[in-house]
């Protein structure tokens, strides 16, 4: 409608009154929302643990009221309290977490998209959001069996936050402080992606330059030319986020590192590789992961700490083998928790600004 301005949203709580009172009736309320001592036979919400759940905009639909929009503040305390409260739960699978975690994040996007919010509060309530999901997404693995957790819907979900933090830095005018760890999260999560990279390509020489934004495209560089050793030692020295954003291609970087090595090294007799150089090479968590990564590849193993190439032994079967990726990702949060990680500022905020022509 021409002339039409979005409203501000003025919802105080993570969840609208109305809507908790309608999924109390109709018995909607995931087992995370409901109060304390009220999971008989009527559950209440809990108004500090309901959120508001994802519902798809219909053509036609009305669009919903100021109250039943939470403004950027309440969105951002929001996306802070999925990151300190629900993704740490222990009683909970990693799949229900994700499943959950991914659904409310969806409606905050949509909550945002629907008011007229500021781009530059509306990029840090998109780039807390993008980077719980990384997080969550992560900590589940590329696993086919993730119950609750569609590994689809969840790709396309975080393909949803990269394209809507995205439009955010090239339509506004910012400042953006965290643009270039954000761009550089777009390319690492779709390594080897060549329409990627274009498109990081086609950002400002002065936003390239940017430390993140060099290492993501190092990283890139590696992975396309099969450099293994290059690879896994430039992974080794990213920051937790950006290790979260990389996890989904580890295994099958490291199924192509073990391709070429059977080629290289494979006779009729067989050639033997400590597992220890295993280890060191592909940033395994040990060598029972080496092991196994060998095994599912159809290698025999010479005792418990070599491995055997033999010519015609190796074969690849579904997918890589996902690895637990502790050395890579879980080790790299250093006692610090999800929130603070994501709520964190820049750490060298003043070097990775791009520099003013002066």
């Amino acid at each position: 409608m021409s002339g039409y301005e979005l409203p501000v949203g003025t919802c105080v709580d993570m969840c609208p009154a109305a809507e908790r009172a309608q999924r109390e009736k109709e018995r909607r309320l995931h087992r995370f929302e409901v109060a304390p001592g009220c999971r008989g036979h009527r559950p209440r919400a809990d108004p500090q643990r309901a959120v508001k759940e994802y519902s798809r905009p219909a053509a036609g639909k009305i669009r919903p009221p100021p109250s039943q929009l939470r403004p950027p503040s309440v969105l951002l305390a929001t996306v802070r309290y999925l990151a300190s409260e629900v993704v740490e739960r222990t009683d909970a699978s990693r799949a229900e977490v994700a499943s959950f975690v991914a659904d409310r994040l969806r409606a905050v996007r949509l909550d945002l998209a629907l008011q007229g919010a500021g781009d530059v509060e509306a990029a840090l309530v998109l780039e807390a959001a993008l980077a719980v999901l990384l997080a969550v997404v992560a900590r589940l693995g590329p696993s086919t069996a993730h119950g609750p957790a569609d590994p689809m819907l969840l790709q396309a979900q975080v393909q949803e936050g990269f394209g809507s933090l995205r439009r955010c830095y090239a339509l506004g005018a910012g400042p953006y402080p965290r643009q270039a760890t954000f761009q550089g999260l777009f390319l690492l999560y779709n390594l080897g992606s060549v329409e990627a990279l274009h498109e990081i390509l086609q950002l400002p020489t002065a936003l390239r330059s940017c430390p993140a934004l060099r290492t993501a495209l190092a990283v890139d560089s590696a992975f396309r030319e099969g450099n293994t050793a290059r690879l896994f030692r430039l992974l080794r020295t990213l920051p937790y986020l950006q290790s979260c954003a990389v996890r989904c291609h580890v295994g099958r970087a490291r199924r192509g590192a073990l391709a070429r090595l059977a080629r290289a090294l494979s006779t009729p007799k067989g050639q033997t590789l400590p597992l220890g150089f295993m280890v060191h090479l592909l940033a395994l968590d040990g060598p029972k992961e080496a092991r196994d990564l060998c095994q599912a590849h159809g290698l025999p193993l010479d005792g418990q700490e070599r491995v055997v190439f033999l010519r015609g032994h190796y074969t690849e079967e579904g997918l890589p083998p996902a690895g637990t990726c502790q050395v890579l990702v879980g080790n790299k949060l250093g006692g610090r928790t999800l929130e603070e990680v994501v709520t964190a500022e820049e750490e060298d905020e003043a070097v990775d600004r791009p520099k003013s022509a002066a």
